[in-house]
């Protein structure tokens, strides 16, 4: 099969295109002809050598997510057989022709979507679905903070919090804040070099019961000050760097809850939790329309480069996909 295999680490020309044997799957895995995966980015920080597969498998395909058709199934396998269209999470070889993956972390495509749409949902809604709901404790009635409300994950955010009766504020560029309220934001605020705090108090001067955070860096403090009392704060990204100075007097005047999580490196079964709880709640709202994927766009697997750059210079809204086949 054809996949894009790591070598080495660095810029988006180590990501090298070749021919690689196919994976082999186990007594209770899937074997999945993928048609499209999507960027994410731990996919960046992989290629760059700072967010290693924790599985350390050979060779090194990077890739959390992907849609396709199932090819093949292993002995022990009950929910699925060869030609249904399941969608995924994996901690890596999305970028190949075909993965080998639990039976668990499949969720069923909607009849109604395409494969390249549903390769956009699986890792940014399964990781707002549970950084805002399960984690985080957002229910209906209740405001949410979303950093880079425009990014995979916060497209996704917005959806769920506004599918499941919820309140919610997004920061974002100037730029992508109409993108934000079609999806149902209440509340838009302007990034940096914009005080988007002061706005937020004074339109939710008790603070937002969840915040979930992209961005990390210089927004830890400002989410100290945005936050409820006894509110919960929800880590699952540093883009802006994780190395800053913390005010934990603020932590402990609200009170308040500062979850530091990953979906990667969890345990099977932990995955496993995630995804079946997900799709118990949260897929009759994809198939009935009321949450969707946001694509930005759509390469080809042959200019996977360009995908990473285009990410890299944060010019997307929404979802990068990659046609497989």
């Amino acid at each position: 099969m054809r996949a894009v295999v790591l070598h080495t680490h660095g810029g988006p020309e180590v990501l090298t295109l070749e021919e690689v044997a196919d994976p082999v799957p186990g007594p209770d895995e899937v074997l999945v002809d993928v048609a499209a995966t999507a960027l994410n980015r731990a996919d960046l920080l992989q290629r760059m050598g700072l967010y290693p597969d924790p599985r350390g498998r050979a060779p090194e395909i990077p890739g959390l997510e992907f849609a396709g058709t199932v090819a093949a199934v292993g002995e022990r396998v009950r929910l699925w057989q060869p030609g249904d269209r399941v969608m995924g999470i994996e901690a890596g070889g999305g970028y190949a022709e075909r993965i080998a993956t639990h039976e668990r972390q499949l969720m069923a495509v909607p009849a109604e979507m395409s494969l390249t749409d549903a390769a956009a949902i699986p890792e940014v809604f399964l990781t707002a679905w549970d950084a805002l709901v399960l984690q985080g404790g957002l229910t209906s009635g209740r405001w949410a903070l979303v950093h880079a409300g425009a990014s995979g994950v916060g497209t996704a955010a917005i959806q769920i919090a506004t599918v499941i009766g919820a309140r919610v504020a997004v920061t974002c560029s100037s730029g992508k804040a109409e993108l934000c309220r079609s999806l149902g934001a209440d509340l838009v605020l302007e990034r940096s070099p914009h005080d988007w705090l002061a706005d937020a108090k004074a339109a939710v001067p008790d603070g937002f019961d969840t915040v979930l955070d992209v961005i990390g860096g210089e927004e830890i403090n400002r989410n100290l000050d945005a936050v409820a009392l006894r509110g919960t704060i929800v880590q699952v990204g540093l883009m802006g760097g994780g190395d800053a100075p913390v005010n934990v007097g603020m932590l402990l005047a609200r009170r308040a809850t500062w979850v530091g999580t990953t979906l990667r490196a969890r345990p099977l079964e932990e995955k496993v939790a995630v995804t079946r709880r997900f799709a118990a709640e949260m897929l009759s709202h994809l198939a009935a329309g009321r949450i969707r994927p946001v694509v930005d766009c759509v390469f080809p697997l042959a200019q996977i480069a360009d995908a990473h750059r285009r990410m890299a210079a944060n010019a997307n809204a929404g979802k990068i996909v990659v046609q497989i086949r």
